[in-house]
């Protein structure tokens, strides 16, 4: 058995070797960074959106905006889409589950809003509704996905696409890239 954790560990340091040599990813990270850091200056909103593992990540990421990472500071304005559920639960019983955050989106987002997609195969279609939508609404949209990007390789307008398909190693990246962009972000917008 301990064989077999070491393998799981090595597989998710291995994916983790992969983005720190991919330049292209690491300059696309920070460049998520700063425009994120800007809209928060502009006065804008960053909205975070997943299903299952990627739900409960899109909520972790959106209260280190809204609560605190390393410093004690002032709450920037971010929130993830999922977390009221009777909003949930009837838009999908009464429309359809596809439509959760497209919906949500068509209410609230603003121009120069950032809609960020949490999706370890990059089509799920309640986060390419979702996607679409923001579109329509000058917003600006993050997808971080798996190796192939999915359907959201063609509708983000920047893709954070963890070299692996794998969901768990995914998943593992996806919280390495969020923290580091939370990092990022706390200390341009700060100072």
């Amino acid at each position: 058995m301990n064989d077999k954790i070491k393998t799981i560990i090595a597989a998710s340091i291995s994916t983790k070797q992969e983005i720190l040599t991919n330049n292209s990813l690491i300059t696309l990270i920070d460049e998520c960074s700063n425009i994120i850091t800007q809209a928060f200056k502009n006065g804008n909103k960053v909205l975070f959106c997943g299903n299952g593992g990627s739900a409960a990540d899109a909520q972790h990421l959106a209260a280190e905006f809204s609560g605190r990472f390393y410093t004690d500071r002032e709450a920037l304005p971010a929130e993830a889409l999922h977390c009221n559920t009777s909003y949930i639960t009837a838009v999908a019983n009464d429309y359809s589950y596809d439509v959760i955050y497209s919906r949500m989106i068509n209410g609230i987002g603003k121009p120069g809003d950032i809609l960020i997609g949490l999706s370890t195969s990059g089509n799920s279609k309640n986060i390419v509704e979702a996607f679409k939508t923001a579109k329509t609404k000058s917003m600006i949209t993050i997808g971080l996905t798996g190796e192939s990007g999915g359907t959201m390789k063609h509708i983000s307008d920047y893709l954070l696409n963890v070299p692996s398909n794998d969901t768990p190693r995914i998943q593992e990246s996806h919280i390495m890239i969020g923290h580091i962009i939370c990092q990022l972000v706390e200390e341009k917008y700060f100072g």
